[in-house]
C-alpha cells in the first residue's frame, strides 16, 4: 500500500471517528444512536447516550444533565437488561417503534407505543422527556411514546406521578438496585387510589408499607407539612375521573432540582443542585423521624416526636397488650376502653382531635360533593365507620371522607388538620364531664381569689387610705420630679420630662424572683439581663446596671433618653424605668427567641434558620437603622450593632437593642469626632476605630459585617485563627473576586436556592457597605432600595479589615495615620452576650 493510500484511509478514519462522536439534536427514521453518540435537547440541559454506572462494565442507554460535572442519571431504558459492550445502537423500527439493540441486532429494549407514527420523529426535551412523535400530526405535544410515562427513580419538574385511570398506566418510581445496577429495587413510590377512596402517595419496602404521605387535603399531603407555597416550586394534585396525579414546576427555571428515591439511605429525597460547590443539596427528605415510619404506634396509636414515649392510645382507647406496650412494642396497637354496640347507633357520637396526619386511607371512601354535617350524618348511620372529615380543607372546607375498620398509621402534627373519631355514649359522657371538670376548677380558682383579692383590698382599703393617699401623692411628686427629669444633649442641655413609665424596684424584684440566675437572659457590656413576669402576666426584659461597676450611668441615662423618644418595629420598646438608691433598671418588652447570634452562631439553631428567615432580618435590621438614621425625630448612630443586640420576637421579627453607646446628632449633622472609642472588636469601622470618627457610615459598616455573619453563619470575631490571618471581609472579598461567592453561604441552609440571584445580591450589597472609604459606603435609604432589588449594583471596592494584625484587624489599604502607635484614642470594646 502506497503512502498516499494510507493518509486517504487514516483521513476518512479520522472524519468517521469525529463524525460519529458528535451530538445529536433529533433521531428520524432510518437514522441511528450509537454508542459514543448522544442526543442532546435544545438548550443543553439534558443529554440522551450510552453510559456504565459508578464500577460497573455494562452499558445501559439513560437520560443525565449535561452541564453538571458529577453525571446524575435521571432514566434508563433498559435497567434491567444491560449490554455488555458498545454495541449498542438506538433506532426506529419499522413500525415506527424505539428500539435499542445489542450484541447481533438482538432487541435489548423498546417503546411499545401504542399508536404508529407514521413519520417518526424523536427528541429530548429540555424538560428532560425523551419523546416519539409523528411528524405528519400537527400538534408537537401530541406524543406517540414519552419517557415520561415510564419514570425511574427520580421525579423531574412536570413529570406526572400517579394513575392515568382511562389507559390504567402507572407512573410510580423504584429506586436502583444497587449505585451500579440501575435494575428496580423492592423500594417503590406511588400514588395509591382505588376507586372511591382517598388518593395519598405510599412508599413501600417490597409490598409493605414503609411511609405514608397522607390524603391530599386541597392544600397538601395531610403528613407532610413541607409542602407549602414557597419560591423554589409549585405543586399540584389532580384527582379527577380520568386521571388521579401530583406534579411539581420549578418557580426559577435557572435552579436544577429533582425528587428521587436513594437506595442507600431509604428515602425520598428532593435536592437542588449547587453550581458554586459542585455538589447536590438535600432540601427536604423523608422519612424524617420515627412517628414517618408506617404504623409505629399500631392501629388506634398516636405517634409524637418529642414526647417519652412516642406512642400513646388515642383517647377512648387501651393496650391491645399492656405488658408489651410497657415494653416499648406497640406493634399490637390500642383498642377501644368501651365497644362500640351499635344496636343503638344514635347513642354514638363523635369527638374531635386536631393536629393530626389523617389514618391510612385503604380503608376509606369519598364524596367530594358533600358537606361536614352530610359527612357526619352517613359516617353515624354505618356501624363499621369509625372517623370523618372534610376531604377538601381550604376555605370553610367541603367534601366528606370516612374511615372503616382500625385507625393506623396517626401522628400529631403542630399545625395538623381535625379528625372526628367515633365514640359510644359512655366516652362521650365521660370527655363532656372532663372538659366541665377543667373549665369549672378553672372558674373556681378565678371565683375564689377574687373574693379573697376583694376581702383583702376593703379592709386595707378602711385602714390605710387616708395614709397611703397623701404619701403616695408626695412620694409621686418627689419621683416623678428625681426620676423623669434627665438632661438631653440634643435639647440643649436643658432637663426633659421623659413621660416614660416608673417601676418600683419591689415589682421588678418580684418579677425576676430576686433577680436570680435562672431568670437570667446575659450579660450586657454594663450589667445583667434578667427574664421577668410581671403581676398582670406580662413578660419583660430587665437590664440592670451593675452597682459594682464605676461606668455605664451615662450610658444609662442616653439610652433611656433616646429609646423612650424613638417608636419603630424594628426597634426594642423601652416599657419604663426604675432608679432607687444604687439601682438602676430599664425595663423592656421581652423577646422569646432572644438576640440574632444564638441562632446564627449555633450549631443546632442555626439549622432552624433558613434563607428566606435570615433576609427578612437583613431587611427588617436595614429598615431599623434607616429610621434612626433618617426617620426619627433625632439623627441617631447607633455605634454598637452587631448580632447579640439584635433581638427576635417569637415571629423572628428582628429588633435592635441596646442604644447605651448611641449618639444623637441635630440639623443636617452626619459625622461626629470622640476620644473615647467604644464599641465591640470586629464590627467597628476603620475610621471609627483608629480615628474615632464615627457618622451614619459607620453603622452602615457594622450592618455590613452582621449581612457577612447572617449569610455565612461564621462570626467576624476570630474568624482569622482557622483562615490564616485573612478576617471575614478578607474571604468575602476574594471569593467574590474569584467569582465563588457562593462559597461563603452557610452549609446549613438548604433553601436558598430558591432564589439564588437574590443570596448573590445580599452579598454584593455587603460587600458595599464594608468598603473601606466612608464616602464609598451606601446610605441606609440606598441600601434598603438595593435589598428590594432595585436597580444595578455599582462594583464594590477594596473593604476595610483585610487581614488580622496581632491587635487589630488592618485596613486593606492601610496609613502610618492609622497605625496603632500613632493613636491618642482610650478604645473601650465590649463583648455583649445574648439576651
Amino acid at each position: 500500500m502506497g503512502l498516499s493510500s494510507f493518509m486517504f484511509i487514516t483521513v476518512i478514519f479520522l472524519i468517521l471517528f469525529f463524525t460519529d462522536s458528535l451530538a445529536l439534536d433529533s433521531i428520524r427514521q432510518h437514522q441511528s444512536l450509537s454508542d459514543g453518540r448522544t442526543l442532546v435537547s435544545s438548550e443543553g440541559r439534558f443529554e440522551l447516550g450510552f453510559f456504565s454506572p459508578d464500577t460497573s462494565e455494562n452499558r445501559y442507554l439513560g437520560i443525565w444533565y449535561k452541564n453538571i460535572p458529577l453525571r446524575t442519571v435521571v432514566w434508563v431504558a433498559n435497567r434491567c437488561n444491560p449490554i455488555n459492550d458498545s454495541s449498542g445502537v438506538l433506532t426506529i423500527n419499522s413500525t415506527g417503534d424505539l428500539v435499542l439493540l445489542g450484541q447481533n441486532k438482538s432487541l435489548v429494549w423498546w417503546s411499545s407505543s401504542l399508536k404508529r407514527a407514521q413519520i417518526p420523529f424523536v427528541q429530548i426535551l429540555d424538560s428532560g422527556n425523551l419523546v416519539l412523535r409523528d411528524e405528519k400530526d400537527g400538534n408537537a405535544e401530541n406524543y406517540v411514546w414519552q419517557s415520561f410515562d415510564f419514570p425511574c427513580d427520580t421525579l423531574l419538574p412536570s413529570m406526572k406521578l400517579g394513575w392515568d385511570l382511562r389507559t390504567g398506566l402507572k407512573r410510580s418510581l423504584s429506586a436502583w438496585r444497587s449505585p451500579d445496577d440501575p435494575c428496580p429495587e423492592d423500594f417503590t413510590y406511588r400514588i395509591e387510589p382505588q376507586p372511591g377512596t382517598y388518593p395519598e402517595g405510599y412508599i413501600r419496602r417490597g409490598t409493605g408499607k414503609f411511609y405514608r404521605t397522607g390524603p391530599w387535603n386541597g392544600l397538601r399531603f395531610s403528613g407532610s407539612p413541607e409542602l407549602r407555597p414557597n419560591p423554589l416550586y409549585e405543586f399540584h394534585f389532580v384527582d379527577t375521573d380520568d386521571e388521579v396525579y401530583y406534579m411539581y414546576k420549578l418557580v426559577n427555571e435557572s435552579v436544577i432540582s429533582k425528587l428521587a428515591l436513594n437506595q442507600t439511605t431509604r428515602t425520598r429525597e428532593r435536592s437542588i443542585w449547587i453550581e458554586a460547590n459542585q455538589t447536590w443539596r438535600e432540601y427536604s427528605s423523608v422519612p424524617r423521624d420515627l412517628c414517618d415510619d408506617y404504623g409505629v404506634c399500631g392501629a388506634n396509636g398516636k405517634c409524637t416526636i418529642g414526647q417519652n414515649p412516642v406512642c400513646e392510645c388515642l383517647k377512648g382507647f387501651k393496650p391491645k397488650s399492656q405488658e408489651l406496650w410497657d415494653g416499648m412494642d406497640w406493634s399490637k396497637g390500642c383498642e377501644r376502653s368501651v365497644p362500640l354496640s351499635c344496636q343503638d347507633k344514635h347513642t354514638d357520637g363523635f369527638v374531635k382531635f386536631v393536629d393530626l396526619k389523617l389514618p391510612d386511607t385503604t380503608n376509606s371512601w369519598m364524596d367530594k360533593n358533600m358537606n361536614l354535617e352530610e359527612c357526619r350524618a352517613k359516617c353515624l348511620n354505618n356501624c363499621s365507620c369509625m372517623a370523618y372529615m372534610n376531604s377538601d380543607i381550604r376555605g370553610k372546607g367541603s367534601g366528606c371522607a370516612l374511615w372503616f375498620g382500625d385507625l393506623v398509621d396517626v401522628r400529631w402534627f403542630a399545625d395538623g388538620q381535625d379528625l372526628y373519631i367515633r365514640m359510644p355514649a359512655s366516652e362521650l359522657e365521660k370527655n363532656k364531664n372532663t372538659e366541665k371538670t377543667t373549665k369549672t376548677r378553672v372558674d373556681g380558682k378565678v371565683k375564689a381569689a377574687m373574693i379573697a383579692a376583694s376581702i383583702i383590698a376593703v379592709v386595707s382599703g378602711m385602714l390605710c387610705l387616708g395614709f397611703f393617699i397623701s404619701r403616695k401623692r408626695k412620694a409621686a411628686l418627689k419621683e416623678k420630679t428625681k426620676r423623669n427629669e434627665m438632661v438631653d444633649p440634643s435639647n440643649g442641655g436643658r432637663k426633659e420630662d421623659l413621660e416614660l413609665p416608673l417601676f418600683h424596684l419591689s415589682k421588678i424584684v418580684t418579677a425576676t424572683n430576686n433577680f436570680s440566675m435562672e431568670n437570667k437572659l446575659g450579660e450586657g457590656g454594663f450589667g445583667p439581663v434578667y427574664r421577668g413576669i410581671l403581676e398582670d402576666g406580662q413578660e419583660i426584659a430587665v437590664k440592670r446596671l451593675s452597682i459594682s461597676s464605676g461606668q455605664g450611668v451615662n450610658e444609662f441615662k442616653n439610652e433611656v433618653i433616646l429609646i423612650a423618644k424613638l417608636q419603630h418595629r424594628n426597634l426594642v420598646k423601652l416599657l419604663g424605668c426604675c432608679i432607687e438608691g444604687e439601682e438602676k433598671l430599664l425595663v423592656y418588652e421581652y423577646m422569646p427567641n432572644k438576640s440574632l447570634d444564638s441562632f446564627i452562631f449555633d450549631h443546632k439553631q442555626e439549622k432552624l434558620l433558613e434563607w428566606s428567615q435570615r433576609f427578612q432580618i437583613i431587611c427588617g435590621v436595614a429598615r431599623g437603622l434607616l429610621y434612626l438614621h433618617q426617620d426619627s425625630r433625632l439623627r441617631i448612630i447607633h455605634r454598637d450593632l452587631k448580632p447579640s443586640n439584635v433581638l427576635l420576637d417569637k415571629e423572628m421579627n428582628p429588633k435592635i437593642s441596646d442604644f447605651g453607646m448611641a449618639r444623637t446628632f441635630g440639623g443636617d449633622q452626619t459625622e461626629g469626632n470622640t476620644n473615647r472609642v467604644v464599641g465591640t472588636y470586629g464590627y467597628m469601622a476603620p475610621e471609627y476605630a483608629f480615628d474615632g470618627q464615627f457618622s451614619i457610615k459607620s453603622d452602615v459598616f457594622s450592618f455590613g459585617i452582621l449581612m457577612l455573619e447572617i449569610i455565612s453563619g461564621k462570626r467576624s470575631r476570630g474568624f482569622h485563627h482557622q483562615n490564616h490571618g485573612i478576617t471575614l471581609i478578607g474571604h468575602a472579598w476574594t471569593l467574590f473576586q474569584e467569582g465563588k461567592p457562593f462559597q461563603l453561604i452557610d452549609a446549613c441552609m438548604n433553601d436558598y436556592s430558591q432564589d439564588l440571584s437574590e443570596v448573590l445580591r445580599c452579598i454584593h450589597i455587603s460587600l458595599l457597605c464594608v468598603q473601606q472609604r466612608p464616602v464609598d459606603r451606601p446610605s441606609m435609604p440606598s441600601v434598603v432600595l438595593m435589598l428590594s432589588g432595585e436597580g444595578a449594583l455599582p462594583e464594590p471596592k477594596p473593604p476595610g479589615y483585610f487581614i488580622e494584625t496581632d491587635h487589630l484587624a488592618e485596613p486593606y489599604s492601610s496609613s502610618s495615620k492609622h497605625g496603632l502607635s500613632s493613636t491618642a484614642y482610650s478604645i473601650t470594646m465590649t463583648v455583649m452576650e445574648a439576651r
